[in-house]
Order: C-alpha cells, then structure tokens, then sequence
C-alpha cells in the first residue's frame, strides 16, 4: 500500500484512464479523469460505499493511461472496459456504442447521426462524440447553416424543412449542388468553426444586451456544444487496421516503453515497462520488444516515431539513441513486421501521446524510486541516532520450526538501499533440542566465525531474551556490531525495537517503522519458505523409513533420483528399476503413498 501511495502521490494532472488491478495482477477497474490525480487520490479517503470499500481493499496495484482530452479518456475507458471486463465496472452492453455524424454517399446526401459496433469502410464519418446532446445539437445547427436534404426519399414534393430553409428543394425536383455545403460541414466538423461560432456569439450578445438571458444561455451553451464535438479526436478514428503504435523514453539509467494496441481505429489497450539499462539504450530496446511479441500476435505494422528528448546527453549515447529510429530493418527483421516512422497526421499523433505516456512513466518511477530511496535514508539516519553509528549494512535473523520439527534459521541482508538477495542464507539448527534462543546464539556464531564482510546492524526476531543470547554469541566472537530485537504483539505486528538500554514504541517513528517492517517481512517470508521446503523434506524421508524394504542405501539412492514425493509417485517401476528397486518394494512404495 505504501508503494502504491507513493504512486498516486506524482500521479499527473493530465486527462486520462486508470486501471485498478488486484494481487494476482488482474484488472478489476476501469476509470477515466479528467485530472487523474484527484480522481485517483479520491479513492483512497475514507467515507464511501460498500462497493467501493471492497474495490479498494482489493486493490494492490494500478497503472494509467494519459489522454489529450477528457473526451478522449471517455472513449478509451470504453474500449479498455469491453476489452477487460472488470469485475466492478458495470457490464457495458454490446450495442453501447458512440455516435458519429455521417455524411451519406447518396445523389441527395444526408447528415445525420449514425453508430456503429464495426465501422463498415467507405463511410464519411466524424466523430465519434462522447455526449449524444453536443452532437444533436451541433446536427441542428449545421442543418439550419448548412441544410442538405432531410426528408423521406419518397418524397416528390417539396417538404417542410425546404420552407423554413433548412432544406435545398432536391424534393421539389430541384436540381441542387450540394458539393458547398459538404465542403463546409467537412471543413467545421474538422475544427473550422469561426464562422458559425462568431454568429452565434453575436446572437448571444444581443440577448444579453437586450435582457434576454435565458436565451443568451441557450447561445452559450449551443457554443460549448460545438466546442465538444468539433475537438479533435486520435483515440478513435475511421481506420480499419490493426497496429501498435510503439514509444519509448530514457535517462542514464533507466528505459521506458510504452505501446498502445490499436484495433479497428481504437485503442484497445496499453502496455508498459520501466526497467534498468547498462550499456546502449537501442540495444535494450530492441531485446525487449523481441520477447515482447513472441507471446502477443504480431500487429499489421508498427507504428513508431522520431524522439528528439534528451538533448543534453553526450554525443556517442545520442547518436546511438537516433540509430534506434533509423535502424528499422534490422527490427523489422527480428520481429517480421514492418515498422513506420510516423511523420505526420493522425498517426504522428498517437506517436506523441504513446511518448508522453513513457515520459511520464519514466519520470515517476524516478520519483518514487528517489521518494523511496529518501524515506530510507530517512531511516537509516534515525538508526544511526540510535546507535551512535553509520548504519549501511544491516543483517536480519529469523527462526521458524514446528513443535522443535524442522528447526531452521534464516539470514537476509540490506545493504546499500537494496535487499542483496545473494548474500541470503539458510540454516538447519544443528542443536538436537533446540529453543528460540540457543538458535539465534548458534545461527550468529556460525553466520560471523567466517572471515567475511561484516554488518553494521544485526536485528532479530524475538524479545529481551533473544537479544541476551545473541550479545552472548557476538561477546564469545570479539566483535562489536550493534544489535537489537524486533518484537512483535500478539498479532504478530511489529511493535517494538528493542535495544541493549531502550525499548523504542515504533508507532511514534513512522518512517522507521515502515522500514524495519519491510524487513521484518522479507524476513519472515524467506524463513518460512525454507522451512515448508525442508518438513517436506523431513516427511519424505519418514515416508520412506515407514515401508518396509527401504533401508538406508535404497532411501538415498531413492532421494537422489526422486526429489520430493509427487515426483516419487509418478514414477513407474521402469524408472525405480534403474536404481535397483524390485517390483515387490515398488508395489509397496505406491500402497504407502
């Protein structure tokens, strides 16, 4: 949670759509924002309903989508929604579709409002528009500025609409050319908006002049009406292919890529990656993308563009950035699809939006490594205080064991802000009747007999009296390393820190606490598995000791082969006769099991 907090805390100000995900990394929600940051944030403050409650607990992680426009976010949200069926969005319905104004392609052509699930090719469409009102009332003003014809095509004479001007007498047999009128919807509904707009704020002037306020409202609101279905649109355009459109965006340490999933003109979905570099960035980039797409079917073509950032960079590091662009063959080779540097239009623009997608994940995943890396320092600072040293190093033990069975310790070890996963170790307690304290006395004589890199501070898990065990241990070596316990309550939450002369409450020390927590966690977590691993062990052993025939050489050549039971069981006599069992001991190995 806290991770996530950190996220939402450099979440952009941008339009756009977040997507919820729970622990096993499935999409659970899909939201649009028009400011993703507020509405992100909103989420978790306290006060909302039973559903949503259960939304957030189930939440553990999320990932977002920056759009141009709140329109855009809406049309997006759609697509992301049909294409994952969270489970607490509301279902929507396969005929839910958007409107578009449709010029038809007939001798008399008509404006009019369409929709679509599948865009049939060769329609003059725009749109599509997010609010069904805007583009009706927009449809209303084009036929008053603008008529075509609107009558019923069996008409022979001429219509209501042709007497109120909003029609060009095509019915009354009228030889008309509406080529004009085409021309200047096309050209409105593309964004040229003047000339309608300034009549209708003259109009709206002089209602207001004359104190004619409802109706200066109405004109005010015709004018936003416009403004929302004359703004351009990429998420969904009249293209019937089906594309990626990739992006990507570096530091000196780390990439960033992005690739939104193109379908029948939506975008049908986002994927990213934000990962560590050494070496040249195209090299990386081009790895990358080749494991990428051998489990996703390959798209029509890529689409991708030139990426000017990074300026500053030294001149060997940006001219290989540039190769990247130019070495598309190569790419197209790898991936057998062919790749197009977007230079203009629609597809440029995608590009642009695919970019700052990754600049915006490059970028907050520096500021959440760096928030991090502060908040530990931040901690490592206090236990510094504490106890009057550098703290860098820290070593954190644990035991677990059932009923003295499968007595075992662990070891991790924090150094230099990360976890050093390879200088973790494991041990099986050697004390035939061990207890908590005579472990941790035993694990920390072995862990420092060794002539090997030492720790600044050694935790571990337990009280008072698993901390006089292991001073005992440390003062038997000679070596001065500061050591404390970490205790938890009868929830087995951490609590307390527990030195030689103080026992520090860490709910007072939030930054502390959430430190100590993480590897108390991580502690707890590798220990226990090594100890599931090794009563397995210990039961496949006893299994074997209890059928009679097995003595000990054929028990050892029977682990050897045969690592844990299930690989026992579905093993065949064929397989057990090459280390010498007989089909009588076999039988009696698969009765027992």
């Amino acid at each position: 949670m806290c991770k996530m907090l950190e996220k939402i805390k450099n979440l952009p100000l941008n339009a756009g759509c977040y997507l919820f995900k729970n622990k096993n990394g499935t999409i659970i929600y899909v939201g649009k924002a028009k400011n993703l940051k507020k509405r992100v944030q909103s989420y978790f403050i306290k006060g909302h309903n039973q559903k949503t409650t259960l939304l957030i607990q189930e939440t553990k992680d999320f990932f977002y989508i920056i759009t141009n426009t709140e329109q855009e976010a809406l049309i997006l949200e759609a697509n992301l929604i049909k294409k994952h069926t969270p489970k607490y969005n509301f279902k929507l319905l396969d005929d839910k579709t958007y409107p578009y104004l449709e010029i038809t392609q007939e001798k008399h052509p008509q404006l009019k409002i369409s929709r679509f699930k599948k865009i049939p090719p060769g329609k003059i469409l725009f749109g599509p528009y997010p609010s069904l009102k805007s583009t009706k009332i927009t449809l209303k003003l084009l036929h008053l500025f603008y008529p075509l014809k609107r009558c019923p095509a069996s008409t022979k004479k001429a219509c209501f609409y042709f007497y109120i001007n909003q029609c060009l007498g095509a019915c009354s047999g009228k030889i008309v050319d509406y080529e004009p009128n085409i021309k200047a919807i096309t050209n409105f509904l593309k964004g040229d908006t003047n000339f309608i707009l300034t009549k209708i704020k003259t109009l709206m002037q002089t209602a207001s002049q004359q104190l004619f306020y409802e109706k200066a409202q109405e004109y005010r609101d015709m004018i936003t009406h416009i403004k929302n279905t004359t703004k351009k649109q990429i998420i969904n355009h009249q293209k019937s292919t089906n594309y990626d459109i990739l992006a990507y965006a570096f530091n000196q340490d780390q990439i960033a890529i992005q690739i939104l999933q193109m379908q029948q003109g939506n975008i049908t979905d986002s994927y990213h990656s934000v990962f560590s570099y050494v070496g040249y960035p195209q090299e990386h980039i081009h790895t990358y993308l080749a494991f990428y797409y051998q489990n996703k079917p390959k798209p029509e073509f890529i689409i991708t563009g030139k990426n000017n950032q990074n300026q500053n960079f030294a001149n060997e590091l940006q001219q290989q950035k540039e190769a990247i662009l130019f070495n598309v063959k190569l790419l197209e080779k790898t991936l057998k699809t062919k790749i197009i540097v977007a230079q203009k239009g629609d597809k440029q623009k995608l590009y642009f939006l695919a970019l700052k997608n990754a600049q915006n994940n490059l970028s907050q995943n520096n500021l959440i490594y760096q928030s991090q890396e502060q908040l530990t320092q931040q901690a490592l600072d206090k236990l510094a205080v504490i106890f009057n040293r550098d703290i860098k190093r820290i070593d954190v033990f644990d035991n677990s064991q059932l009923f003295g069975q499968a007595f075992v310790s662990s070891r991790i070890v924090f150094d230099n802000f990360h976890l050093e996963k390879k200088l973790y170790r494991t041990y099986h307690i050697k004390n035939n009747n061990p207890n908590e304290y005579q472990a941790f006395e035993e694990v920390l004589t072995r862990s420092y007999n060794k002539q090997e890199a030492k720790p600044d501070l050694i935790l571990v898990d337990g009280g008072f009296l698993q901390l006089q065990t292991s001073f005992k241990a440390l003062h038997k070596l000679n070596i001065d390393i500061a050591l404390a316990a970490l205790q938890k309550n009868k929830k087995h939450q951490l609590e307390y820190l527990i030195t030689s002369h103080d026992k520090i409450a860490l709910v007072k020390k939030p930054q502390l606490f959430r430190f100590l927590k993480q590897l108390s966690e991580e502690v707890h977590r590798f220990t226990v598995k090594f100890h599931r691993k090794t009563k397995h062990k210990l039961d496949y052993q006893t299994t074997l000791s209890q059928i009679k025939g097995i003595g000990l050489k054929r028990k050892k050549a029977i682990l050897t082969h045969f690592t844990n039971l299930a690989e026992l069981k579905k093993a065949s006599w064929q397989d057990l006769k090459k280390i010498g069992i007989s089909k009588k001991i076999f039988e009696a190995i698969k009765n027992n099991l």
